[in-house]
């Protein structure tokens, strides 16, 4: 898992932070101000930093600016009790990837840190997933069932990656509007919708489901015929995948 690194001076927002992170499971570093900060990040380089952007000595803004001057990529995800426009944008101008006002959920600090590290370096899915008779080629987008392709919107393309990349981890709706859409906040009845459509394209009878299964009280689950597997760019020779 990703390795955070917490820099906020407040002992209880921090020992919650890292509660929370290491729950997730997620390896955490804390630094009380600017300067442990970055000693920290030299020490052990962080993934992401979630930073307070009222510190003593040396403020939030310095250490972002310091930190993306050592590495341009680094991830930070900003925390402050001020929430006006103006301090907003100057922290996202100096390299922030999101801001949080406090006070705020720590749950949802949680999602906008995966949110962050998703989008700044997506995990790369195996060019070729294969479960019995359905193929999926990440690369080329495209879905065959048998000897037919199957139309999915990009959406539900991503859906049936996602699903088929965790089989048998049941993932709720939340996560999945997190993972897939990318979204924080939103309607989980948009996932419903999704996978009753994905359904209807990959299996045999949509209203008994045998590969996308309801886990009830959590939400979904993939439980593929044959586990998807990395296979060759290749199309296989002869047979079913």
């Amino acid at each position: 898992m990703a390795h955070v690194l917490v820099v906020d001076d407040d002992p209880t927002v921090a020992e919650v932070v890292l509660e929370y992170l290491r729950r997730e499971g997620f390896t955490t570093d804390h630094a009380r101000d600017g300067e442990r900060a970055l000693a920290a990040a030299a020490a052990t380089p962080p993934d992401l930093v979630v930073l307070d952007l009222m510190l003593p000595g040396m403020s939030g803004l310095e250490v972002c600016r310091r930190l993306r001057a050592e590495r341009s990529g680094l991830p930070v995800v900003m925390l402050t009790a001020r929430g006006e426009e103006e301090d907003r944008i100057v922290g996202l101008e100096v390299g922030a990837d999101d801001y949080v006002v406090k006070p705020f959920s720590p749950r949802e600090l949680v999602l906008r840190v995966r949110s962050v590290l998703r989008r700044t370096d997506p995990p790369a899915p195996a060019p070729v997933l294969c479960d019995v008779e359905l193929r999926v080629d990440t690369r080329a987008r495209t879905v065959q069932r048998g000897d037919r392709e199957v139309a999915l919107t990009a959406r539900e393309f991503d859906l049936l990656v996602h699903l088929m990349t965790h089989p048998g981890v049941a993932l709720s709706r939340v996560q999945l509007m997190s993972e897939v859409w990318g979204w924080d906040f939103g309607d989980e009845s948009t996932v419903t919708v999704h996978v009753r459509r994905l359904r209807e394209k990959v299996e045999h009878d949509p209203a008994r489901p045998s590969r996308l299964v309801t886990v009830w009280g959590v939400g979904y689950r993939w439980d593929p015929s044959v586990a998807a597997v990395p296979r060759s760019d290749e199309p296989p020779s002869g047979g079913s995948p």
